[in-house]
Parts: C-alpha cells; sequence; structure tokens
C-alpha cells in the first residue's frame, strides 16, 4: 500500500478591495520587507497548558452533565406538571357534572313523584265522576225520550227558558 499523506492547502487571502475616493500614487521599487511573526500574549510552557487543559477538561463535563441532567429533569417535572394540572381540571369537571347529575336525578324523581300523585288524584276524581254518571244514566227515562209527545214538550220548555234569558241578558246591556 502507498503511504499518503495529506499535504495543507494554502491559504487564499483575500482580495483586497480598491478604495475609490483614495488616488493610487505612482509605485516605487518596492522594498520587500520580511514578514513579522506575531509574539505569543504570554509565554506558556507545556506543563501549564497540560494542567489548565487538565482542569478544564474534568470540570466542564461534571458541570456540564450536572446542568444537562437538571435541565433534563426540570422539563420532565414541567411535562408532569402539566399532566397534573390537566387531570386536576378533568376531576373538577367529573364533580361538577356528577353534582349536576345528581340535582337532575333529585329534581327528576320529585316530579316523578308529584306525577304519580297528580295521576292518583285524576284517579280518584275518575272514579267520583263515574259514579255520578251511572246514577244520573239511572235516573233518566229512557222512555219518555223515545216518545216524540213528551220530548216536543220538553224541548218547547227548553225553549221557552232560552228565550226568558235571552230578554233578560238584552235588558242588562
Amino acid at each position: 500500500m502507498a503511504d499518503t499523506k495529506a499535504t495543507p492547502k494554502a491559504r487564499k487571502t483575500p482580495a483586497k478591495k480598491a478604495v475609490a475616493s483614495k488616488k493610487i500614487a505612482p509605485k516605487k521599487a518596492a522594498v520587500k520587507k520580511p514578514a513579522a511573526k506575531k509574539a505569543p500574549a504570554k509565554a506558556t510552557t507545556a506543563k501549564t497548558r497540560t494542567k489548565r487543559s487538565a482542569a478544564a477538561s474534568k470540570a466542564a463535563p461534571r458541570d456540564l452533565r450536572s446542568v444537562a441532567v437538571e435541565t433534563s429533569r426540570n422539563a420532565l417535572r414541567a411535562g408532569l406538571g402539566v399532566y397534573g394540572m390537566a387531570y386536576d381540571q378533568v376531576l373538577e369537571q367529573l364533580e361538577m357534572l356528577q353534582s349536576q347529575v345528581d340535582e337532575a336525578q333529585g329534581k327528576l324523581n320529585d316530579r316523578r313523584k308529584q306525577a304519580e300523585a297528580v295521576y292518583e288524584n285524576l284517579v280518584k276524581r275518575g272514579t267520583a265522576v263515574e259514579k255520578d254518571a251511572l246514577k244520573a244514566f239511572e235516573d233518566l227515562e229512557l222512555d219518555a225520550l223515545t216518545d216524540r209527545t213528551m220530548l216536543d214538550e220538553q224541548m218547547s220548555k227548553a225553549k221557552a227558558r232560552f228565550d226568558d234569558l235571552r230578554a233578560k241578558v238584552t235588558k242588562t246591556a
């Protein structure tokens, strides 16, 4: 197998923009200056760098881990809180509906009792009316109704009474 090494690619330098407001002076012979290297801000030794990175790597994951665990627990607790609130609201609504159903059932039972009482009164009244009707039917003279002359006499008496009532009503009006 052939060893292939990745060669670093050359960086492209961004093209400099020409400023239109500045006048460009004629070029003089360019003298190349060697590129100056930046001096490190602080000289650190390899020992101090490893101590810092070890301390940062140990502290950061523990802090990040504890923060992540606490955040995830809080998110879970918030979800449980939403579930708990919804459950409480459903229980309250069920209790309210149950009380409304109980109240309606009580009213219905009262009305049923009233209806039963009214029905019993109607039966009593019907029995009394039936007795009165039977008594009146027995008192009726069926022979008189079949005899035409008796019927005409009763009709003439009824007409006379009606005429008397009409006369009284017209006098008072």
